[in-house]
């Protein structure tokens, strides 16, 4: 059965595919390709040498090799095995790089040595074989063959190294920001937008023993970085350039050399950083007839829900077209957002689209074309589009670019489907695809298609750590917006969408970052830890670091338990509890309620904010910068700032502040952090503002001082809020924060502010403080009185004193604090704390918080933790139709599972009477594997019966298996299921039984006409 999913996504693909078979091939194949005889080959002995300058040619029989150096570290090797080099990029990929360096040669025997003030590049002459050194010595590559040929491709090989890893490639689905070593990895258009797919591919790659190799060519690649590694290219020549990192980031700097040769990454506009929205808004076949103003109603509720939103591409669906265009653009800038159009028809009409007010282009079937050239092209000229025709900066999507396409738009991984695996292999891919020079990769928020509310919150929970993300709506079967889900739902994604807002100054610092260095904000723990032996390996293969300060790892499974987090050397805070990791180590038994995405910090973190707002244009000259302070050692952070939209930035309008924190290593002391005079100017910036400040020291300060003078010390919270300036210790606040205000101070100077006897992060006795944890697993009914169990573990020091409570929401009943009076150190003391969920209380997990207020080395403090229970509905009694009952969890194949009817397609409630073998059924539920519904007995049921098999709608194909699962342990499995199969009676004792689960899994592969029906499906309860 064609489903409905299949056929829209052909709908999108087959224009792309069909356009582009024939004009990818056209481009693969150069002048030598045409030129070239079927014979393969491989390079023999010099037979010549030549040096004009930076430039050397090397003959070898009829072939001919060229090197010529761009820089010290830099260098491009040509192979010619004809004797006619060819140059197929010609100045497509590589921009202008200046005068070449002064280079030497000198024969040594056996080989040419080739070099330049950093480094020697050998070419031994029998046969011509290449080898890269430092001149310090130190070996970075060498060809353990020479070069070869064949009709359609040329392959280098090069010795691998023992400990040697590698990355890069461009976005490789599923995997890149650990190493590539010991896998084939390709960059070429497959469309293939799922996991295991490349998208966005670059020939390009690094390796940890400091080198990068980029291969200057529209043709295909295929890297195989076994033992040895091989590289090969579909074009009967060679030509790649060499990269040769120097110093303790040696990586960084071979990204900086690779993007100063292919183009820096682009600085995006402020609102370019925010989320965007996309959906078709005229004569949309999904939603039914709208018009293009009618984006402006979403735009309303972004602002109703308070909720950012950068910009909204209006015409995103194919054959959707626009109208009232300036009006639209007018109506969306008083939201404070911008007009973004999807480029379906090319882009020859950009002009006049940007000056009716488009800033934003999203690239797709204008940007196949022939090949990667014209996607190329197609994102430089959408680019300079929006730049010749007003004073905004260039800025466009596409889910198939080059190298190169930095330096003109965001990364994006193409139309997915939502679901917990999407989640899953999305989380390696976008840091990766850094390590290849791409700054700004993403994709949409739960996909395109598919999802759910709970993997939406989840998936836009990390993305808001990504510089630049984007929800999709029109598509899947309802609208997806972030307000869209309900409770608890909507409350979430507003958390995490206004957490990236208030992170701007320190996201837009790292894009500024990016332009002078090729390194983007999302980075491989590899990357910053090249001497970790964990970086590499699949334990930091789920997380990634934002810039060098946040560590993120996302949770990809439907569980409220994140296990195997990996903290590199460090001290770390975890950004919600405060509690203080000391790194290497292994988190295993994260507490990760819904609302809660595993987030660390790194000592000496100095991360600059801009709170509150909901948009960047919220901003006023009274606005106030805050810093968020990680004191330990001596850190520093450097806030760049400019008017954020318009170009005037390439001129010099833009400004630079450095923050300086000097603490302790570890443990009690002083505290200063030092706030530099603002350097530069530019329209609107401030010429003074108020700064505020949450150092987080776990000890309170005898006093706070600004400029040397004691600001004065608030003992109450709503105290300090009213105030203009001073300060105040919160103890409750995630270990205890120091929060400060100084009132409006110009930019134009420097100050100081020294906060005494304190300590670094961690507190003044490392280690001493509890920490407040909650097993798995905890039930509530609603109405019921119940009791919450929370675990209390001391430090390095006993806790006295201690009392528990937990935060009930809003009407549910939470009893009195529990006491206890010392808790030992290093051990555990389990306390239950009343808790009685309103009676209204929607089953479901419910995220509660739990505080321990105790004494420890002589000072009040606090401890948090945050953890899930599960509130179950009452139980079923008598005889229960399954389909009447509520679901606790409800995951589909295809489309959701439906109640009294078939699965039918995508949509809710679209399916049929269920029939199965031609009798029809009234109750019953229909599913699509693989499916898995859960219901909640409570213990209190004896029976289940249904009639089980493949509804009619089908006419005979799909095969299938049905289970039923209760706590863990399989009660009843069917044997295989046809769609020519006779309905399959069940009868299943199910007592005692507290979660049972209805199961439809695919048995052959293909989950075509899946269609499992639990027709008539009934408990028999006491």
């Amino acid at each position: 059965m064609r489903t409905l999913l299949s056929t829209r996504l052909g709908r999108r693909l087959r224009s792309v595919v069909a356009v582009a078979t024939l004009g990818v091939a056209a481009t693969f194949a150069g002048p030598g390709l045409a030129q070239a005889e079927d014979t393969a080959g491989t390079v023999g002995d010099v037979t010549g040498f030549h040096a004009d300058g930076p430039e050397y040619t090397l003959d070898a029989g009829e072939a001919k090799a060229r090197v010529s150096f761009v820089s010290d570290e830099t260098f491009r090797i040509e192979l010619a095995p004809d004797g006619t080099f060819t140059d197929p990029a010609g100045d497509d990929i590589v921009v202008p790089q200046g005068a070449p360096p002064a280079t030497r040669w000198k024969d040594q025997g056996d080989r040419y040595e080739l070099s330049s003030a950093k480094v020697t590049l050998r070419a031994y002459k029998s046969p011509l074989r290449f080898a890269l050194f430092r001149n310090d010595g130190t070996e970075l590559w060498s060809e353990s063959a020479p070069l070869k040929w064949t009709a359609d491709t040329t392959t280098q090989t090069l010795e691998r190294g023992a400990d040697e890893q590698f990355y890069g490639v461009g976005m490789q689905n599923g995997r890149g920001n650990t190493s590539l070593r010991g896998q084939t990895a390709k960059a070429e258009v497959n469309y293939n937008w799922n996991d295991g797919g490349h998208p966005n591919s670059v020939p390009f790659y690094l390796s940890s023993a400091g080198y990068g190799v980029f291969r200057n060519t529209f043709a295909p690649n295929t890297y195989t970085f076994d033992a040895p590694v091989t590289a090969a290219a579909k074009e009967h020549r060679f030509d790649a350039y060499y990269f040769a990192g120097s110093g303790k980031d040696s990586t960084k700097d071979v990204i900086g050399q690779y993007t100063k040769l292919t183009g820096k990454p682009f600085l995006p506009p402020v609102y370019g950083l925010e989320i965007g929205d996309a959906d078709c808004y005229l004569h949309n076949a999904n939603r039914g007839e709208r018009h293009t103003l009618d984006a402006l109603k979403i735009s309303d509720q972004y602002v109703a829900n308070d909720m950012p939103l950068g910009w909204m591409l209006v015409n995103d669906g194919y054959g959707c077209g626009y109208e009232n265009l300036a009006e639209t653009a007018k109506g969306l800038q008083k939201n404070k957002t911008q007009l973004g159009l999807w480029t379906e028809d090319g882009i020859d009409k950009i002009a006049d689209q940007v000056k009716a007010g488009q800033r934003v282009a999203k690239l797709d079937v204008a940007w196949v074309g022939a090949g990667y050239k014209f996607a190329l092209d197609g994102c430089k000229d959408a680019y300079q589009g929006i730049e010749d025709n007003s004073d905004a900066r260039g800025f466009t999507w596409a889910p198939e670019s080059w190298s190169g396409a930095q330096r003109c738009g965001v990364q994006w991984s193409g139309d997915q489907s939502g679901s917990w695996d999407y989640i899953r292999w999305q989380i390696p891919t976008y840091a990766g695809a850094t390590m290849s020079g791409l700054a700004y990769t993403t994709g949409d928020v739960d996909g395109i298609f598919g999802g759910s509310p709970k993997t939406y919150v989840r998936d836009l929970q990390w993305k808001s750590l990504l510089p630049v993300t984007m929800t999709m709506d029109g598509w899947a079967a309802a609208d997806k917006q972030p307000f869209r889900q309900g409770a608890p739902y909507t409350a979430i994604n507003r958390k995490y969408l206004k957490l990236h807002e208030s992170l701007l100054p320190y996201l837009y610092s790292y894009a500024h970052e990016a332009t002078e260095t090729g390194v983007g904000a999302v980075r491989p723990l590899a990357l910053e830890y090249p001497d970790d032996p964990k970086a590499a390996t699949a334990a930091a293969k789920y997380e990634f670091l934002t810039g060098e300060n946040l560590l993120v790892a996302p949770v990809y499974k439907d569980s409220t338990v994140r296990d195997g987090i990996y903290l590199p050397e460090g001290t770390w805070t975890d950004y919600w509890t405060g509690r203080v990791y000391q790194g290497p180590t292994t988190i295993d038994g994260y507490s990760a309620p819904l609302d809660t995405l595993p987030m660390f910090v790194k000592g000496g973190a100095a991360v600059p904010m801009w709170p509150g707002i909901r948009s960047y244009a919220d901003r006023t000259a009274d606005s106030p910068l805050a810093w968020d302070v990680y004191p330990q050692g001596s850190s520093s952070f450097d806030l760049y700032e400019d008017d954020g939209v318009t170009r005037a930035h390439r001129d010099g309008a833009f400004a630079t502040q450095r923050a300086e924190v000097d603490a302790p290593k570890s443990g009690a002391g002083d505290v200063r952090v030092r706030i530099g005079a603002s350097k530069g100017s530019f329209e609107g910036k401030q010429s003074a503002r108020p700064y505020a400040f949450t150092v987080h020291t776990g000890d309170a300060p005898r006093q706070v001082a600004l400029d040397g003078q004691p600001l004065r010390a608030y003992t109450d919270a709503a105290a300090y809020e009213k105030a203009a300036s001073g300060w105040f210790y919160d103890r409750d606040d995630r270990g205890g924060v120091v929060r400060v205000k100084t009132g409006k101070l110009s930019t134009s100077r420097a100050f100081t502010l020294d906060l005494k006897d304190t300590a670094a992060v961690g507190g003044a006795v490392p280690g001493a403080d509890a920490a407040v944890t909650a097993p798995a697993g905890q039930e509530l009914g609603a109405g019921a009185d119940g009791k919450v169990a929370v675990d209390v573990t001391a430090g390095t020091r006993d806790a006295t004193g201690v009392s528990v409570a937990l935060t009930a929401p809003d009407g549910w009943r939470a009893g009195d604090a529990v006491t206890v009076d010392r808790i030992a150190a290093g051990t555990t003391r389990r306390v239950e704390v009343p808790l009685t969920p309103a009676a209204d209380a929607k089953a479901g997990e419910q995220a509660l918080t739990a505080t321990a207020r105790y004494d420890a080395s002589g000072q009040g403090r606090t401890a948090q933790g945050r953890f899930a229970v599960s509130v179950m509905p009452k139980p079923p009694a008598g005889d229960t139709w399954a389909s009447d009952m509520e679901w606790l969890t409800s995951a589909n194949g295809y489309g959701p599972a439906e109640r009294d009817r078939s699965n039918g397609e995508s949509g809710a409630t679209d399916g049929h009477t269920l029939t199965l073998a031609g009798k029809t059924y009234t109750k019953g539920i229909g599913v699509h594997a693989d499916s898995d519904i859960e219901v909640y007995l409570g213990g209190q049921c004896a029976k289940l019966t249904a009639d089980v098999g493949i509804d009619d709608e089908i006419n005979g194909y799909g095969e299938v298996a049905f289970s039923v699962e209760a706590d863990g342990k399989v009660l009843w499995t069917s044997p295989k299921v046809t769609g020519a199969s006779a309905t399959l009676p069940v009868d299943v004792d199910v007592s005692g039984a507290r979660h049972l689960h209805l199961k439809v899994t695919d048995t052959n592969g293909s989950k075509t006409g899946d269609h499992g029906d639990w027709a008539a499906a009934k408990f028999s309860c006491g």
